[in-house]
């Protein structure tokens, strides 16, 4: 893979259009913390077979939309170019452009809110980013999430953007015991957790998410192997808290606890097993915010979308607590020996 990677950048290093290309890939495989242009171009095709497969393309097309509007507007801005190279421009914005078609009706209005709410996620990015260098945090997913927020709430009041794919406004009432319709099987349990890695991309779809997998191997086998963790135990922990099968299905308890548990778990922090054990509290505490967020925001009919992940992640960072291993001196040989 050294040997790919050198090539690629020799490459890109001879051609500002594949300089660009490079970019935007790098921008895809942000949105699950990866710098790596394969992974980028792995994670849009798993887009794109889940859009299809949905019978619903816009999602993948507004998706390279998003991603291009974004990027171009850090380099109008003149945004830092070592950001920028990696990609940290564009996983906002791509984020934003699978969400407006999975939300609202496609419309001129609407292709115009999404480029304009694109091209905003960079604004936010660079607004978030001075902010919380104060803290020494990432922006994260933030951009994504407020931008995303704003246009959909706007939609309610314009004529000329509908909403085609929100729950309906609603005060928050206990589900019940659900107990009774759980369907335990391994297949159940495989095809959630499998789904929840879709999810990241607001794709509800088992293959889309293999792939996610696999692009994230193709990046790091640490990435891979803690979003398979963080999706797992998040099936687990809302099925033990009793929550809708229907969403656990879907994935919907399990993209937040995902990027939650590859970012604590091999991001910001070297993997080791207190790094671990951090990340699983971390993860298991993304459920309950994602249910916490689930239920603040039914009256206003928005998603949560990756919130969850934000606040968690940022509350976990803001401690600045080292977790490397600790070194552990030999004993005083004069303690044996002390009289």
């Amino acid at each position: 893979m050294t040997g790919l990677a050198d090539w690629w950048n020799d490459i890109i290093g001879r051609s500002r259009v594949l300089r660009l290309l490079d970019i935007h890939l790098r921008g895809a495989s942000q949105v699950m913390l990866q710098n790596n242009p394969l992974t980028g171009l792995i994670f849009i095709v798993g887009i794109f077979w889940g859009a299809i497969a949905a019978g619903n393309l816009t999602v993948a097309i507004g998706g390279i939309v998003g991603l291009i509007a974004a990027t171009l507007t850090a380099i109008l801005l003149e945004a830092d170019d070592t950001s920028l190279r990696q990609g940290l421009f564009g996983f906002n914005g791509i984020l934003v452009g699978i969400a407006i078609p999975s939300f609202l009706a496609m419309s001129p209005a609407t292709w115009l809110l999404l480029i304009v709410g694109a091209a905003i996620s960079t604004i936010v990015m660079l607004a978030t980013s001075h902010v919380m260098k104060v803290w020494g945090v990432p922006a994260l997913t933030f951009p994504f999430v407020l931008t995303t927020w704003l246009a959909v709430l706007a939609a309610y009041s314009f004529g000329h953007l509908s909403i085609r794919g929100l729950a309906p406004p609603s005060l928050p009432a206990p589900i019940g015991d659900m107990a009774a319709s759980l369907d335990l099987s391994a297949g159940f349990l495989l095809s959630a957790s499998i789904k929840g890695i879709s999810q990241v991309f607001l794709i509800n779809n088992l293959v889309t998410g293999a792939l996610f997998i696999l692009a994230l191997l193709v990046s790091s086998g640490w990435a891979a192997a803690f979003a398979i963790l963080g999706s797992v135990v998040s099936v687990a922990v809302a099925l033990g808290l009793g929550a809708s099968p229907t969403n656990i299905d879907a994935g919907l308890y399990s993209f937040s606890p995902v990027l939650t548990a590859i970012a604590l778990g091999c991001v910001f922090f070297k993997p080791s097993w207190r790094v671990a054990l951090f990340a699983l509290l971390g993860t298991v505490f993304a459920v309950i915010v994602q249910a916490a967020f689930d239920t603040a925001l039914a009256p206003m009919g928005i998603p949560t979308f990756t919130i969850a992940f934000v606040l968690v992640t940022w509350l976990f960072l803001l401690p600045k607590l080292d977790l490397k291993p600790h070194r552990h001196e030999p004993l005083d040989d004069g303690i044996l020996t002390r009289k």
